[in-house]
């Protein structure tokens, strides 16, 4: 594997390319990555990074943002087929279609970062778990908002803001799969511990957590808890980077129903061969047309804007 490793090192600085990689992403292929963060990290990395090749380990709406920032660069995904249930609960067409059917209500469109590029073209604006309060509530007050795709984090982000919005019907596979009984049995298996959980779970999850934020917010709140037993509610990756940035703590994993720990299968697709070979024949790349991206790139900079 070390070899493997060097490999991909060798290639990364023949291209001259930077690796960002998903805090949901395996072990081994954070070890060997420039970058690790979550979307609204990763998307500024994107942004600013000098690198004429992103590799882009995660799943294929964030290297799709990364090539909407970046037209000139080439971006490769290790895995074509990472792809993500939230992005494909909310079509393009589909929501288009929505949009000029309830054109009289002019709706304010704020589209989770875990969408398409056709999705993000169809917004007003973007977000991401990270920054969702914030986008919502600069948002025009005279015109209604429609939330899309995730309704859970809608959700969570309307009992923060007090603004009302419509929600689109999406949901993350992984985070939906934690439960009321499988969080609350972690809970009283270890009575002095805190919850910290992703808002793309459900409200009876969210209502069992001492914290409810996005990946990268979770660092921060495990390395400050007071209290040594932590019980994350996330995709599993996540607690690799945990363990590393805060040693001294016990991290636990949340449970589901049906298993131990929760992991994205898509997330989990990329692979340290799949890095190497998409650094050795820059493929899978990620194109589209510049129309498209245009308009995409539009909300995708009032996002960045709005939460600098």
């Amino acid at each position: 594997m070390s070899d493997l490793k060097q490999e991909i090192l060798d290639l990364k600085n023949r291209r001259g390319a930077v690796i960002l990689a998903h805090n949901y992403q395996s072990a081994d292929i954070q070890d060997v990555a420039d970058h690790v963060g979550d979307s609204l990290g990763l998307a500024r990395i994107a942004k600013n990074t000098d690198a004429r090749v992103i590799a882009f380990c995660g799943v294929h709406f964030m290297a799709e943002t990364a090539k909407i920032v970046n037209p000139d660069k080439i971006v490769v995904l290790p895995d074509r087929d990472a792809g993500c249930s939230l992005e494909q609960s909310c079509p393009a067409p589909q929501l288009e279609q929505f949009l000029k059917a309830n054109a009289d209500r002019n709706y304010y469109v704020v589209a989770y970062i875990n969408c398409s590029a056709a999705v993000k073209a169809l917004s007003d604006v973007i977000c991401t778990s990270g920054n969702a309060v914030r986008i919502v509530e600069q948002a025009p007050a005279d015109r209604p908002i429609l939330f899309v795709p995730d309704e859970n984090l809608g959700a969570w982000v309307m009992e923060r803001t007090g603004r009302p919005m419509d929600l689109w019907k999406g949901s993350c596979y992984v985070h939906v799969e934690f439960t009321r009984d499988s969080i609350q049995r972690i809970k009283d298996e270890h009575p002095g511990a805190l919850v910290v959980a992703h808002p793309e779970c459900t409200q009876a999850v969210r209502l069992l957590a001492d914290e409810v934020c996005s990946t990268e917010q979770m660092v921060s709140f495990c390395r400050n808890a007071p209290v040594n037993d932590i019980i994350v509610v996330t995709e599993s990756g996540m607690l690799h980077r945990l363990r590393k940035e805060c040693p001294g703590k016990n991290l636990i994993t949340g449970p589901t129903d049906r298993c131990a720990c929760a992991d994205c299968r898509y997330m989990k697709m990329n692979t340290l061969a799949k890095l190497r070979d998409c650094l050795d024949k820059l493929e899978p790349r990620i194109e589209m047309d510049e129309e498209l991206r245009r308009r995409a790139e539009a909300p995708l900079l009032r996002m960045l804007e709005q939460s600098a």
